[in-house]
């Protein structure tokens, strides 16, 4: 069985301790001061950012934290884990709600709370197999944008006194829709920032977070079925502890209108088959090399449970929306990297007026409402909005690969 979070440590990160703990340290009274005795609430906390979001914000004691997410089992699982941590405070009023954020409950809940001191999302589409046909598409921005923005209108009824919503390295210079309806997300939130204190953060691949790449690994030696890697992919790689510190301080000590972003140099990045030689190797495996996925299952088939050849598909990534590197930022947003120790802060990004965004919003709509929609309709409204976003239609997508 491998230690998880030591292979973090050890091979993906190469971080012994948390790159914020310095930073968390520095403001620590700050974060007390406005979290202690304060309501929370989180969506999407039974999420792996999410819920790393709930146990670095609670050593800071609010008064009161509400969780609503969609995954049932997720929800029991986070308060198993949080009532079973040593040492960890969690408020005496403590509620977890299985709704989607866009339900008419959930705003009867806001309603009758009269908000919220800090609200969080984490609610969100975030991989790119999502964006295989004209209706994973419509899904994909329904929850990341038009569901969110009817949030944020919600918002506005009680605003907090600071809101945060996770974006992602995609969002900067964005090759997928994904990472372009995230950069979308971006742009309309902070639309809001005049309204009320509004931060969002990009970061890295979070390592063995749920529905990763690596987090598929496990599962996979588990049912001793292959491994797959692309070769020419790199990432920069946080870990879970680390993804909910970044939301947490962007959240708590982000001015309104600024995005958050870790301090990792291009030599931090790391390919995936590079990471998933050193997992097998710890796994005390060595991998089987195999050309095609049908040899790999073949192989993974006849493979006695004591043997310590592993089968392993290696490939060039060659599906729409993959891209080959990360970023942060991009030229003309106004870079801070002088105030935190390992975070960066963009203070000025390109900014959209209300009637911009919802007349964007509209248009998406619009296009969802024809009975006869195309995916490329999509594509091209949104190189309107984000001259930036540059897609390239592969016809392949990871739902066809193992």
């Amino acid at each position: 069985m491998i230690n998880i979070n030591r292979f973090i440590s050890d091979y993906v990160t190469f971080r012994q301790k948390s790159m914020f703990l310095t930073d968390i340290e520095n403001h620590s009274e700050e974060l007390r001061n406005e979290v202690e005795g304060k309501s929370l609430c989180v969506i999407g906390g039974a999420g792996s950012i999410g819920s790393s979001f709930i146990r670095a914000i609670l050593p800071f004691r609010p008064s009161k934290l509400v969780v609503i997410d969609l995954n049932e089992n997720g929800l029991a699982e986070l308060t198993r884990d949080l009532r079973s941590t040593y040492g960890l405070y969690v408020p005496d009023e403590y509620r977890t709600y299985t709704l989607n954020f866009a339900d008419p409950i959930f705003a009867r809940i806001f309603r009758e709370e009269k908000g919220f001191d800090i609200v969080a999302n984490f609610s969100a589409h975030k991989h790119v197999r999502s964006e295989k046909d004209k209706y994973s598409v419509q899904a994909l921005i329904e929850n990341n944008d038009i569901k969110a923005k009817k949030f944020m209108d919600l918002l506005c009824e009680f605003p907090p006194k600071h809101f945060f919503c996770v974006s992602t390295d995609k969002a900067a210079n964005p090759v997928n829709i994904m990472g372009a309806s995230k950069r979308v997300m971006e742009d309309m939130v902070m639309a809001y920032s005049d309204r009320f204190p509004v931060t969002t953060a990009r970061f890295a691949n979070v390592a063995f977070s749920n529905g990763s790449l690596p987090d598929g690994w496990i599962s996979r030696l588990m049912k001793r079925q292959p491994i797959a890697s692309p070769t020419d992919v790199k990432r920069y790689f946080v870990s879970p502890e680390e993804s909910g510190q970044i939301c947490m301080l962007a959240c708590i000590l982000g001015n309104s209108g600024e995005v958050f972003f870790p301090k990792l140099g291009e030599d931090q990045m790391i390919t995936f088959s590079s990471f998933c030689e050193k997992f097998l190797e710890t796994a005390g495996y060595n991998g089987h090399m195999c050309s095609s996925d049908a040899e790999a299952k073949s192989f993974a088939h006849e493979r006695k449970e004591e043997d310590k050849d592993y089968p392993v598909v290696y490939f060039e990534s060659d599906t729409t929306g993959e891209k080959s590197y990360e970023e942060f930022y991009v030229p003309g947003e106004k870079i801070n990297m002088d105030r935190f120790s390992a975070l960066g802060v963009i203070e000025e990004t390109r900014r959209r007026n209300m009637n911009e965004v919802d007349s964007f919003f509209k248009e998406l709509e619009s296009i969802f409402a024809k009975d006869n929609f195309t995916k490329a309709e999509i594509v091209e409204a949104l190189k309107l909005f984000l001259p930036n976003f540059e897609h390239e239609e592969k016809g392949r997508n990871l739902d066809q690969k193992m």
